[in-house]
């Protein structure tokens, strides 16, 4: 009987569901047995995705991992396991793009397990006015609002992807080798940069999860316009902590597409992994209906079907979470997912942080990042 060896992330989001469903197994009912590991988040940004995909059949990714793991030849593509006709409607039931993130060179190469984009966090107890819808909205709010900006690790340049994005202007877009005009990174930090200015001190080094628990455990941070949404924040276990809510992400104007970088995971099968019809019934499980709209979310994981966002009991019992940001997750931009794109938005962010702390001007910042992006994407590498 195969016994599996699985990975995912180590926040209740990425693990909870999955190993409630890995004990709900019965060895001689199922033919089946998961043990499911766990790594922090920022793990799978430094730890080479070839070295995990050696010690595990199973391993949970975000889609800009999916280039690096073509190029080592470590995953096994959606299509040798499964029929094409499933495939396509995984992509009909699954919300905004988060099927086809995973699809690279030609292929599908992980479920979409969990969907997550950027959205706006606040407190609603705290917020004397509605959310803001645009931009501009956001940089006029009042001075006495604490907010901040979620820029530590790889999340400054997604927050200025995001912003460009608002503005109508997507990196790559047209010109593959080039990452955004000039004027267009000069247009996104004409908001970055006020914001960055009054973002609270204490939240500058705190990835989404450690603003949110700051958001949920006190007083002194209101908003952060642009953080990955975690459904767990918006109806907490916990009686001490305070309620986060989240909403879409700001447009250019409002009505407009909210910009908003994708996040969320799949479950990718490794190339040492013995596939078995057990094992392939229990994925088809774990994002289907059943699984996505009744199990995932009571064992606070974050579903990746459309039904599940709109179903009128998931958002009762989390703070109406999904309904709230359901259009920012379907209008989501796509990172490049080419193999060094993992160390672009880490040296980008890297490069825009010192930008900011050095008031450079937008044009040097503009040409230090696309040197940096010209460094690291092969040429003539798919996006």
């Amino acid at each position: 009987m195969p016994a599996y060896r699985g990975l995912t992330w180590d926040h209740p989001r990425g693990y909870k569901a999955l190993q409630a469903a890995a004990a709900r197994l019965d060895e001689a009912r199922d033919g089946l047995k998961i043990h499911w590991d766990r790594q922090p988040l920022e793990g799978f940004e430094s730890h080479p995705i070839d070295d995990l995909c050696r010690r595990y059949d199973i391993v949970v990714l975000d889609h800009p991992h999916i280039g690096e793991a073509v190029a080592k030849r470590c995953l096994q593509p959606l299509e040798s396991i499964f029929v094409g006709d499933e495939i396509a409607a995984w992509g009909r039931d699954t919300i905004g793009p988060c099927l086809t993130s995973y699809r690279y060179a030609g292929s599908h190469w992980a479920l979409p397990l969990d969907a997550a984009t950027q959205v706006m966090a606040l407190r609603p107890d705290l917020l004397d006015r509605d959310p803001p819808r645009s931009w501009a909205e956001m940089l006029a709010l009042p001075a006495n609002i604490p907010l901040c900006l979620s820029l530590a690790g790889p999340h400054a340049i997604l927050s200025l992807m995001s912003m460009s994005v608002a503005l109508g202007e997507v990196p790559g877009a047209g010109d593959p080798s080039r990452f955004l005009a000039a004027r267009a990174v000069a247009a996104a930090l004409d908001i970055l940069r006020p914001l960055s200015e009054r973002s609270l001190p204490a939240a500058r080094d705190l990835n989404p999860i450690g603003i949110l628990n700051r958001m949920a455990a006190g007083d002194d941070l209101v908003l952060c316009p642009l953080v990955y949404g975690y459904v767990n924040y918006s109806a907490p276990r916990d009686p001490k902590a305070k309620r986060v809510a989240f909403h879409d992400a700001p447009a250019a104007k409002p009505g407009g597409r909210p910009g908003s970088t994708l996040g969320g995971t799949g479950i990718a099968i490794s190339t040492r992994c013995q596939v078995s019809p057990a094992l392939l019934d229990h994925l088809r499980w774990l994002i289907g209906p059943e699984a996505q709209t009744g199990f995932i979310p009571a064992n606070e994981g974050q579903p990746s079907r459309r039904e599940s966002w709109q179903d009128a009991g998931v958002n009762a019992a989390w703070g109406d979470f999904y309904r709230n940001s359901a259009r920012t997750l379907e209008q989501a931009w796509v990172r490049p997912r080419f193999d060094g794109y993992i160390a672009f938005q880490t040296q980008a962010s890297a490069i825009l942080r010192e930008g900011l702390d050095e008031r450079q001007p937008a044009a040097g910042i503009a040409g230090r990042l696309q040197d940096c992006y010209t460094a690291l994407r092969p040429t003539g590498a798919e996006l």
